[in-house]
């Protein structure tokens, strides 16, 4: 029997009384099947810990907006007020009266605006499909006005169900990149990854390398037809997890060029999450981020040991990922695959960045590539994890104001790929 839509308002609200309490347990029994299988009590509780912590600790969680007109499911909204701004809990209720959709959102309204070095009067885009079959994805290609050949380079977003611009409230970081560099002659193609295009149709098993291979390598068979395209200069630039996988993908097609990691992660993942958990912890510590902490220790342990087999199941696991994913993560050295290509490389680091940062991951590219020559290393000292120029203690706050990549940055990626 299907509820009829004067239930879910009673739905939205038992669930932000849970999210009051902190009842995470409860929260996952509301979950729909396939959510259930993605998102973990424990993961929700961590996410919500750092979150919280992040703003400076929970003041309210409010009443539910529900999205008027829409059919099933029905989205529903929680505004959560902050000690420093705050956050909103988005979900989705169905016809069976359970949860078929949860994200945090750190969106205040604002709306993105081009930055001030992006000249749309330079460039042109268009829609692409990249890939074939199921998990295909949308794309869009920015080519510069002007016959070319030119460089090009492919975007590959950070690690999360991000779209082609890697949205982020009010921000579009990669957007700003695509823009940026377009309007310098360069061209630029950039895609949702299959996570954001097709989430609960993922296959069992789904990886790291299935995440980003099939689409990254399509993307550049496809600007080797691009007549404006030069085919030696086909680049890739990877922010974040995307960086990390980028010299994956250029061991897999050796027509790449070059790779250009921005903030890319080197430190084993289920090492970096207890580090960036402990970080955020200590901007609000208190029992509820201690035993989210703790518990994503045990679980980064367990990635870690001997014990970790493809049949572990995904809620022992750090952040609801699949025990395939874990293992096909482990069994990858980022800087040492890196360290066995030939291409060029520049590798961008922000300093102010508290979830890749100088100590634990640009420290390891130093060393894997110490031996290389072509490779270019700088710190942008103002800089966070979305290369945003700041300054003081970083938080996940700031992610929620409206900026721009630096126009330091997008300059050197451009200055770099011209001669390359």
């Amino acid at each position: 029997m299907r509820m009829d839509e004067g239930g879910v308002p009673e739905v939205a609200r038992g669930f932000a009384a849970l999210l009051r309490a902190e009842r995470f347990d409860k929260i996952a029994e509301l979950f729909a099947p396939p959510l259930r299988a993605m998102v973990s009590a424990e993961a929700l509780r961590l996410a919500w810990a750092t979150e919280a912590a992040g703003h400076g600790g929970i003041k309210a969680v409010r009443e539910p907006q529900i999205q008027a007109g829409e059919t099933d499911p029905i989205r529903v909204r929680i505004a959560v007020t902050c000690a420093d701004g705050g956050f909103a809990v988005v979900t989705s209720v169905g016809g069976d009266g359970l949860l078929h959709g949860l994200r945090l959102d750190p969106h205040d309204g604002a709306v993105w605006q081009p930055p001030h070095y992006a000249h749309e009067d330079r460039f042109t885009e268009r829609e692409v499909l990249l890939g074939t079959g199921p998990l295909a994805v949308p794309g869009t290609l920015t080519l510069p006005d002007g016959p070319g050949p030119r460089p090009a380079v492919v975007l590959l977003a950070g690690g999360g169900p991000f779209d082609r611009d890697e949205t982020s409230g009010p921000n579009k970081p990669l957007k700003d990149i695509a823009w940026g560099l377009a309007s310098r002659q360069v061209a630029v193609l950039r895609f949702d990854k299959p996570t954001f295009a097709h989430p609960g149709h993922l296959p069992s098993g789904f990886t790291m390398a299935d995440e980003y291979l099939p689409p990254a390598l399509a993307a550049v068979q496809l600007l080797l037809q691009q007549p404006e395209v030069a085919s030696d200069r086909i680049h890739l630039l990877g922010h974040s997890m995307g960086g990390k996988a980028a010299p994956r993908i250029a061991a897999a097609d050796p027509s790449v060029a070059g790779l250009v990691l921005l903030a890319a992660d080197a430190q084993p993942m289920h090492q970096a999450a207890v580090r960036v958990a402990r970080h955020l912890a200590a901007l609000a510590p208190g029992p509820s981020t201690d035993e989210a902490v703790a518990a994503l220790a045990r679980q980064a342990a367990l990635v870690a040991g001997p014990e970790l087999t493809p049949e572990t199941p995904p809620d022992l696991l750090p952040l609801g990922f699949s025990a395939a994913y874990w293992l096909d993560l482990r069994a990858y050295d980022p800087a040492a695959t890196a360290a066995a290509l030939a291409c060029p490389m520049l590798i961008l680091q922000g300093g102010r960045d508290y979830q890749v940062t100088v100590a634990d991951d640009l420290a390891l590219w130093q060393r894997a590539l110490a031996h290389r020559p072509g490779v270019t290393i700088r710190i942008h000292q103002d800089a966070n994890h979305l290369f945003f120029a700041g300054s003081g203690h970083p938080t996940p706050a700031e992610y929620a104001r409206p900026g721009h990549v630096a126009p330091s940055v997008v300059d050197e990626i451009a200055t770099w790929l011209a001669p390359q």
